[in-house]
């Protein structure tokens, strides 16, 4: 559903709120982009972290950590290198999705000294593309690029629709919304309205394609058993 200035306005605020500690900027030697953490259900191994297929693998991978998702303050480093993760990325370039489970993010962390303080998505607004009826107003909370190099955390207020199981956004994003989470809201019958993420940012010229969670679940589960 399309909202107004003001309603998409306090969407974007309660977003950040909600799930700001589940988004992470994440780059490579020669792209950026941002990775959010998802929680597959009731259960902690359930965890794992969403990105872009299309960043992993590249050289020079890294995480950021801002000082918000650590505890206690001071001890974690400012990123963590692909290469420390152990069991690390599991890459579904078919469907454009890398899905990295947190048992090794935790060990890294714990040997450092340090605690992940993160707000996942939780599986119970994750949706498909039967969220986006028409066009939709579309919330992308990422990790943009600054001139300076920053990577401070943004939300851009876009459009979706959905073309037969496919959703677009209709307008191209700034460098480093690649790999970002995707929300829409929607009203059912009775006139309530819901919170939903349909998926993450993929690549794309002129608008992008979005990797929504009816097709993510599969990957999930195949990840966790590779872990």
């Amino acid at each position: 559903m399309l909202l107004d200035p003001d309603a998409e306005s306090s969407v974007a605020y309660e977003l950040c709120q909600v799930v700001g500690r589940a988004i992470l900027p994440y780059r490579t030697a020669d792209a950026y982009g941002t990775a959010f953490f998802f929680q597959g259900g009731d259960d902690p191994v359930g965890e794992a972290l969403l990105t872009a297929a299309d960043l992993i693998g590249a050289a020079g991978g890294e995480l950021g950590l801002r000082a918000s998702v650590t505890e206690p303050a001071g001890v974690a480093p400012d990123a963590v290198a692909q290469g420390e993760i152990v069991p690390g990325w599991s890459n579904f370039p078919g469907a454009g999705v890398a899905v990295l489970p947190t048992a090794g993010l935790h060990r890294h962390a714990g040997d450092g000294g340090w605690r992940w303080r993160v707000q996942p998505v939780p599986a119970g607004i994750a949706a498909g593309p039967e969220a986006v009826a028409d066009a939709s107003s579309a919330f992308v909370l990422a990790h943009g690029v600054r001139e300076d190099g920053s990577r401070p955390l943004e939300v851009a207020i876009e459009r979706v629709v959905r073309d037969g199981d496919d959703v677009r956004i209709t307008t191209e994003l700034p460098p480093g919304y690649v790999g970002a989470p995707v929300f829409v809201v929607r009203a059912d019958p009775a006139g309530d309205v819901s919170l939903y993420c349909l998926g993450l940012v993929l690549p794309g010229v002129g608008g992008h394609p979005v990797a929504t969670f009816d097709r993510i679940a599969a990957f999930l589960s195949a990840a966790h058993g590779d872990a």
